[in-house]
């Protein structure tokens, strides 16, 4: 087990440099100068020159490469070239709204898929199999942002049961915050959940059909107590491999659903700096949530390793 996680690990180190390489190169083909559009078009060429040397910007690609990725392992991702400060102050308070809403989407995508998809497998081909297969299949095709604007329309403005954008805080209680992220946690998750239903009911499927489920039976065991003991933790793996990937999927819509909700978190962070063509926030960010979705794929892994240890054993 300790090899496994050893060779785990290393390949972690190994793809987020990978990835931190990558991200450094595309920051440096887009196009557009970061100190031209700090300073604007009239600047004169002196200026420029010295405001790219004061950014590192006239270092080679190598150097600032370097440069940027040694701090970034010890967590000093740089300052903003907008904002004059250093990147990780501007992180902080937004991560404390982008990790809730992430958290709490996959918690509701969980909850929900999971036991419609045990529960469509054990009722296959009856009418609770038919609709709801049916409903996580409009469910995969709805994009997070009009779903997000629909239950805007519907629980903030017509109902008012929660606020249509914004952030409340954490500083006067859990429920103000909470209430903040909810709506915007549902449209990221009831995509991410529909497609998770219909994986989990072909595992749960397909593991049903196995022998050992026959031989439980035979020996006395109901239908219920077969399939919530035996088939539905065989069938966890591909499931878990889907909660998993799902997670790249999920920060990929915080940019998106935290401009639809006007969320201050990461993602919107991201957007922000994108049009502001501030490259080293962008860079840093990026990233940063790279490497959250290499951490995660690492404890997926590991979850592999305890749901089946025959993978971390080599299969003996």
């Amino acid at each position: 087990m300790l090899s496994y996680i050893s060779g785990r690990f290393v390949s972690l180190i190994l793809t987020t440099l990978a990835a931190s390489v990558i991200v450094f190169l595309l920051m440096q083909v887009l196009p557009g100068d970061p100190a031209a559009v700090m300073l604007g078009i009239n600047a004169q060429p002196e200026t420029l020159a010295a405001l790219q040397k004061q950014l590192g910007l006239d270092a080679p690609l190598w150097s600032r490469y370097l440069t940027w990725i040694s701090g970034f392992v010890v967590g000093d991702f740089g300052v903003s070239y907008t904002y004059s400060v250093p990147i990780s102050e501007l992180l902080g308070p937004r991560v404390l709204v982008t990790l809730p809403l992430a958290v709490l989407a996959m918690g509701i995508s969980v909850i929900l898929a999971i036991p419609l998809g045990v529960i469509a497998a054990s009722k296959r081909g009856k009418a609770f199999d038919v609709a709801g297969m049916g409903v996580a299949q409009v469910g995969v095709a709805i994009p997070n942002f009009w779903l997000g604007l629909l239950l805007i329309l519907l629980f903030a403005l017509q109902l008012g049961w929660f606020p249509a954008s914004g952030f409340g805080g954490w500083e006067d209680g859990l429920w103000k915050g909470l209430r903040s992220l909810i709506l915007p946690a549902v449209a990221l998750a009831l995509p991410l959940a529909a497609i998770l239903a219909r994986v989990t009911r072909s595992a749960v499927i397909e593991t049903l059909g196995e022998d050992f489920i026959r031989t439980a039976r035979a020996k006395g065991l109901t239908r219920s107590q077969a399939l919530w003991k035996h088939a539905v933790p065989n069938a966890l793996i591909p499931v878990v491999t889907i909660i998993g990937l799902q997670f790249s999927f999920l920060l990929a819509g915080t940019i998106i659903i935290e401009n639809v909700f006007n969320l201050p978190g990461v993602g919107r962070l991201i957007f922000q700096s994108i049009a502001q063509r501030d490259l080293i926030t962008v860079q840093s960010l990026v990233t940063l949530l790279a490497a959250s979705v290499i951490t995660v794929n690492f404890l997926v892994d590991l979850a592999y390793g305890f749901l089946d240890p025959r993978l971390s054993t080599g299969g003996h």
